[in-house]
């Protein structure tokens, strides 16, 4: 047989298979729906205990806002998880460890704010590794927990995480922070909106990603927010004491400025 006609074999064989191979490589996908994700994965949505609210930050760390919002979550005696951004982190890295040396827990968000959807297994794997590998190097304790960009996963971003012990977290509510007409009442009132005892609320301490100045509205519906909670008889905290348990799916089905 000729190259050409292996070719063209090879072709009629493998071109019928594609889009059965990219829908099982974007299944995942699915999760982004966040009350499909609340209802039937729970532990990737973020659920935990009943009488405790997971308060997470995405897209940091930010030398202009994120200090402040350490200083809020201090007065208020407030730890949450910061997902970072690898390399946010490698340009700011006393601020990485001013967050650890407070007490918050450390999460990954990537090295870079991309869709993972768009990458291969290899590309996905390299960025949440060196994510992992920066972030753990700042802080001398590699992070456990990671969250895609947008919330979107995908089976590679399964696969990575479990081989490099990373376990994916979403989300139950989020304040639509990133916008540019957010504001601190409609960041609350949305937020406050889905929210309930075991669930994660997502916002942002860096607009690295978001409308500019965006962070301000989210700094202004922080007090806000716990105010409520606390009105709702809730507790908040990280993650780590969310009793979330780990998400083992390799290709089990994580929008917006996430």
């Amino acid at each position: 047989m000729t190259a050409a006609r292996l070719l063209r074999a090879t072709a009629r064989i493998a071109l019928p298979a594609l889009p059965v191979l990219a829908a099982a490589y974007a299944a995942p996908v699915l999760s982004t729906y966040g009350p499909l994700r609340n209802r039937v994965m729970p532990r990737l949505a973020g659920r935990g205990r009943p009488d405790h609210v997971a308060l997470t930050f995405d897209d940091g760390p930010d030398p202009l806002s994120t200090p402040l919002f350490l200083r809020l979550l201090d007065e208020r005696r407030v730890h949450a998880t910061f997902f970072l951004l690898g390399r946010q982190a490698v340009r700011a890295p006393g601020l990485v460890r001013e967050i650890a040396a407070a007490g918050h827990e450390i999460a990954v968000h990537g090295w870079l704010h991309r869709p993972l959807l768009l990458r291969g297994p290899r590309a996905t794997r390299d960025d949440l590794a060196r994510a992992r590998d920066a972030v753990g190097d700042l802080t001398g304790s590699a992070p456990r927990l990671f969250r895609p960009p947008y919330g979107v996963m995908s089976t590679a971003a399964h696969l990575a995480a479990r081989r490099l012990d990373l376990t994916p977290v979403l989300w139950t509510a989020w304040g639509e922070d990133w916008r540019a007409r957010a504001t601190p009442e409609s960041v609350h009132r949305t937020v406050t909106g889905d929210l309930r005892g075991g669930g994660t609320a997502l916002l942002h301490d860096s607009d690295c990603t978001s409308a500019p100045g965006s962070w301000q509205a989210t700094l202004g519906a922080v007090p806000r927010i716990l105010d409520t909670c606390a009105a709702r008889g809730l507790s908040v905290g990280p993650l780590r004491d969310h009793a979330v348990g780990p998400v083992r799916s390799a290709s089990g089905a994580g929008s917006g400025g996430a």
